[in-house]
Parts: structure tokens; sequence; C-alpha cells
């Protein structure tokens, strides 16, 4: 690993765990077992330092949440090897994100003090949200979910649920309710299903308990 790649890696462990703004140089620096020149040889910055990070955790998020959906045509189908992919593959890769998910420690963090960082990790955000609403459509046109289904709402619950498992993983780091608040969420989907009611799942109630 080049010491690029190795200041890359051990700032993205570090912004997982401790934060962007709670993070200095000299954190980083040590972690990569590098000294300020070599730091500054390859960064103008610690902004320019995020920029490229979260980069990189964008492309891993899309490599592990979007894992087999080219193998699947349901739309509903694909948001719901999302959610276990986001719980199974991404949520626990310990190694790149050692913290829990570095977005969503991004988005406590920088929304008041650094809004202009905070505006790069909201396109990641919305982007999930259109992806999310885009398969909702698709399967309310094709006859999988029930022609009264708000996909805009399904789509906030769905995307809420996802960040709040998120949240409570890593504060709790308890695969059970981690596996509960995903398990929620596919019976969400199921209860949109003309076959399913919310009524009879009650599972919306859970989700907004979530």
């Amino acid at each position: 690993m080049s010491l690029k790649d190795r200041i890359h890696h051990e700032s993205m462990k570090l912004f997982s765990t401790k934060g962007y703004l709670n993070t200095s140089i000299s954190d980083i620096m040590e972690a990569a077992e590098t000294s300020k020149g070599g730091f500054y040889n390859h960064f103008e910055s610690k902004d320019d330092l995020f920029y490229e990070v979260l980069s990189i955790a964008q492309c891993i998020w899309r490599k592990k949440v979007l894992f087999g959906l080219d193998e699947i045509d349901s739309p509903i189908e694909k948001i719901k090897k999302i959610l276990i992919n986001y719980r199974d593959r991404y949520l626990k890769d310990y190694e790149n994100f050692p913290g829990g998910c570095i977005f969503v420690t991004f988005s406590v963090e920088l929304d008041d003090q650094r809004p202009d960082l905070m505006n790069e990790v909201a396109q990641g955000f919305m982007g999930l949200k259109r992806m999310v609403k885009n398969l909702l459509e698709e399967g309310k046109e094709k006859g999988e979910l029930r022609t009264d289904i708000d996909t805009d709402r399904a789509t906030e619950m769905i995307f809420s649920g996802m960040i709040g498992a998120s949240v409570l993983f890593g504060v709790e780091k308890s695969d059970d309710t981690l596996n509960q608040s995903i398990n929620s969420l596919i019976l969400y989907l199921d209860g949109l299903s003309p076959a399913g009611t919310l009524a009879d799942l009650n599972v919306e109630d859970q989700l907004l308990e979530i």
C-alpha cells in the first residue's frame, strides 16, 4: 500500500470513529506512520483529504450495498437486497469503518459547523433516496405495490429506517438490534404489496419508534 493509500485508509477509519472535526492532522500522521512532509506531499490541506476520503467511502458503499442487484429483476426485491447488503456487507465493515457509517458521523458533526462539507455528504443521501424512490415507482408500475401507496412517504420511511439502524448499531454494536431494524424495514415493504396491509403488520408504528 502506498503512503497516499495508507493515509486515505487510516483517515477513513479515524473519521468514522472520531469524526472529521475531532481528527487532527497529527492523529492522521501517527496512524499512517508518516511525517508532516509526507502528508503535505500528497494533500494540500485536511479538507483536500476529506473530499478524497469521501469519494473513496462512497465507492466502497456502492460496491458493498449494490452487490448482486444486477441479478434481481424485481424492483422491490432489489430494495430488500439493498437493505440486507447494508446490514451485512456495509455496516459490519469494521476494516474500513470501525466506528460505523461514516456518512452518518459526518452528517451529525458537519451540519452546523461545516455546511460546505456537509453539502457533499448530503448529495449521497439524496442519491440513495432517488434510487429507492425510482425502485418503488417501478415496483408500483409492475403491480408489486398497492396503487394507493405514496412512494414519497415510503421512500422517507425506508431512508429514515436505514439511518436509524445505522445510529443504533453504532451506539449499541448489537447484531440483534440491527437485525430487528432491517427486518422491520423488510416487513414494511411486504406490507406495501397488494397481498399485505400495514394495519395487519403494525410495522410503520414500529419504524417510527426506531
